[in-house]
C-alpha cells in the first residue's frame, strides 16, 4: 500500500466513507474467491430499518386474549368470547411497566391462533366488538398504541397467520384476501407501527386442506402501509434465534449466506430493499463462519431476535404466579441473548383484569436494579489507552458511542492496552462492534499482565452490536484485548469492563 493510500484511507473511514457499501444485501459472482467473499462479507450493513431494531436490545411481547380468560396457550377459534371481561385493563400500566424496564418496544398479540382479534374488525365477529368488554366498544389494540405514544415506547402489533376460526383458512385465495384486509385495518387504523410479527404456525383448515401463506403480498403491503416497519420473524428483516430459551449462539453472525434461488428473488425484488424472507443456506450453530459462505450466491443481513416468556406459559395463567423469572434470572437471559448478538423479545402477559401482575412487575424491577447497577461505570475510564496500530483509541472508553476506533491501513488484527496506576477488580467484559460499517471481528481475547506475563482472562468469537462475557473476579491494572481475526478492518465503538456482584 502506498504511503498516500495509509494516511488517506483511515481518514475516510473515519469520515464515513464505508458508509458507500453494499447495503443490507450483495450478490457473490462466478469468479469471487474466498477473500473476495470475505471482503464482501464485512461491508454489508443493516438497513435502517434493522439498525434501529438493533438498538432497541429489549422488547416486550404482551400475550393477552380469550385464552387469558379460558387459561389455555392455544385456542381452538370455538370458545365463548363472552368470557372476555378484563375489568381493569390498563394499557398504559403494561407499557409504563415495561418502559421502567429498559423496554423501547412493545408487540400485542392483535390475533392469536384462535382467531379472536382485540380489535373491532370489520371482517370477523369472532372479535372484540362482540364481547361484553366496554359494551362492545372496546379496541385494545388502540388502548396500547395510544400508551405507546404517550410513553415513547415502539408499537408492533403480531397478527398470527393461522386462524382456527376463519371458515376461510385452508382455501389460500379467501384466506390471504381474508387476512390482508385484516393486516391492512391495523397498518391504516393505528399510527405508526413499528414492527409487524409473524410465525410460520400453519394447520389444517376445516377443510381439511392446509393454507398456502402469500407472504411476499403481505410483505409488500406493509412495505407500502408502514415502510419504517420491521418485519419479524417469519420476515425479510429479522430472523428467529431458534429457541425459546432466551439462548442465542455462542457465535452468532448478521450477515448470512444465501443460496442461488433465494439471491435471485431478493436481487429481483430490490437490491436495496429486502422484500422476500431470505432462507439460510446451511443450518446449524454457526451460520456465518468462512466455512459457511464459501458455497454463498449472495449475502444478507440477517440479525437474530431471542424470545423468552417471563413466565413458563406464553398467556397469563394463574398457577404461574410462583413461577415467574427472577430478576438474577433475567440478567442471565440478558447475558445470553443482548450480550450474544441478538435481541431480546421478553414476553410479559396481562393478568385476567387486564395489568401486569404483581409479581412479574416485582421481577422486572430487580432486573432493572441489576442490570444499571452493573453496568453504570465502566471501569476502564480511568484507563489510558494504547493501539500502535489504532486510529482513534480514546472513542473505546469515551462512552460516547459516536465515534468508532478502528485499524490503520488494512490491518484486521491489533492489541489494544488498557493501562492504568490503580488496579480494579473485575468480572465482565462487554464489547460492541459498529455494525453501520458491518460485523467483522471473528475472534478476541482479554488478556491480564501478572508477573509480568500476560494470562488470558476469557475469549470468543463473534461480537456484533453487543458482546457480553462474564468469569470469575480479577484484579488488574494492565489489561489489553487482542483481536486475533476479523474480516477487514475491525471497527469497535466501546470496551467495557464492569463488576457484578452477582454472577450470571
Amino acid at each position: 500500500m502506498s504511503f498516500f493510500n495509509k494516511l488517506i484511507f483511515p481518514l475516510l473511514l473515519l469520515a464515513g466513507a464505508a458508509h458507500a457499501q453494499n447495503g443490507s444485501f450483495t450478490t457473490i459472482s462466478p469468479g469471487d474467491k474466498e477473500a473476495d467473499i470475505i471482503y464482501k462479507a464485512a461491508r454489508v450493513t443493516p438497513s435502517p430499518r434493522q439498525l434501529r431494531w438493533q438498538q432497541l436490545e429489549l422488547t416486550a411481547f404482551f400475550h393477552f386474549g380469550i385464552n387469558t380468560f379460558t387459561n389455555k396457550e392455544w385456542g381452538d377459534g370455538k370458545e365463548d368470547i363472552s368470557k372476555f371481561n378484563p375489568t381493569e385493563l390498563n394499557a398504559e400500566q403494561w407499557v409504563k411497566t415495561v418502559k421502567d424496564a429498559g423496554i423501547k418496544q412493545v408487540i400485542i398479540t392483535a390475533k392469536h391462533h384462535d382467531g379472536f382479534c382485540l380489535w373491532p374488525s370489520r371482517f370477523t365477529e369472532h372479535s372484540i366488538k362482540n364481547t361484553p368488554y366496554k359494551n362492545g366498544k372496546g379496541d385494545i389494540v388502540k388502548e396500547v398504541a395510544n400508551a405507546c405514544k404517550k410513553y415513547g415506547v415502539g408499537f408492533g402489533v403480531y397478527l398470527s397467520p393461522w386462524d382456527r376460526n376463519s371458515a376461510y383458512y385452508g382455501d389460500s385465495v379467501k384466506y390471504n384476501t381474508y387476512f390482508e384486509n385484516q393486516l391492512t385495518e391495523l397498518l391504516n387504523n393505528y399510527g405508526k407501527v413499528d414492527e409487524v410479527w409473524f410465525d410460520g404456525a400453519n394447520g389444517e383448515g376445516p377443510n381439511g386442506k392446509k393454507q398456502v401463506y402469500d407472504f411476499n403480498s403481505w410483505y409488500k403491503l406493509i412495505r407500502k402501509l408502514q415502510p419504517q416497519a420491521v418485519i419479524a420473524i417469519q420476515g425479510p428483516d429479522v430472523r428467529w434465534v431458534g429457541t425459546e430459551t432466551g439462548k442465542g449462539r455462542l457465535t452468532e453472525w448478521s450477515v448470512l449466506p444465501v443460496d442461488e434461488q433465494q439471491q435471485k428473488k431478493i436481487a429481483d425484488a430490490s437490491q436495496k430493499d429486502v422484500m422476500v424472507k431470505p432462507v439460510v443456506y446451511k443450518a446449524g450453530e454457526d451460520l456465518g463462519s468462512r466455512d459457511r459462505l464459501k458455497g454463498a450466491k449472495g449475502l444478507v443481513w440477517y440479525p437474530a431476535e431471542t424470545d423468552v416468556s417471563i413466565r413458563p406459559g406464553w398467556f397469563y395463567h394463574p398457577a404461574e404466579d410462583v413461577k415467574v423469572k427472577t430478576g438474577k434470572e433475567l440478567l442471565n437471559i440478558y447475558f445470553t441473548s443482548v450480550g450474544r448478538n441478538s435481541l431480546l423479545l421478553l414476553n410479559i402477559p396481562p393478568d385476567t383484569r387486564g395489568l401486569i401482575s404483581d409479581s412479574d412487575v416485582k421481577e422486572l424491577k430487580d432486573w432493572t436494579q441489576l442490570r444499571e447497577s452493573l453496568f453504570k461505570n465502566n471501569l476502564l475510564k480511568g484507563f489510558t489507552v494504547g493501539c500502535q496500530n489504532g486510529i482513534n483509541n480514546n472513542a473505546l472508553v469515551n462512552g460516547q458511542g459516536s465515534s468508532f476506533w478502528t485499524t490503520k491501513g488494512t490491518d484486521s488484527t491489533a492489541v489494544i492496552e488498557f493501562d492504568s496506576a490503580v488496579p480494579v477488580s473485575f468480572n465482565v467484559l462487554q464489547l460492541q462492534e459498529d455494525i453501520t460499517k458491518g460485523q467483522r471481528i471473528e475472534k478476541f481475547s482479554l488478556q491480564y499482565l501478572q508477573d509480568d506475563k500476560w494470562t488470558e482472562i476469557t475469549s470468543g468469537t463473534t461480537v456484533g452490536y453487543k458482546r457480553l462475557l462474564n468469569f470469575n473476579p480479577v484484579t488488574a491494572g494492565k489489561v489489553r484485548l487482542v483481536i486475533e481475526s476479523s474480516r477487514f478492518n475491525p471497527t469497535l465503538v466501546s470496551v467495557g469492563l464492569f463488576k457484578s456482584d452477582f454472577m450470571p
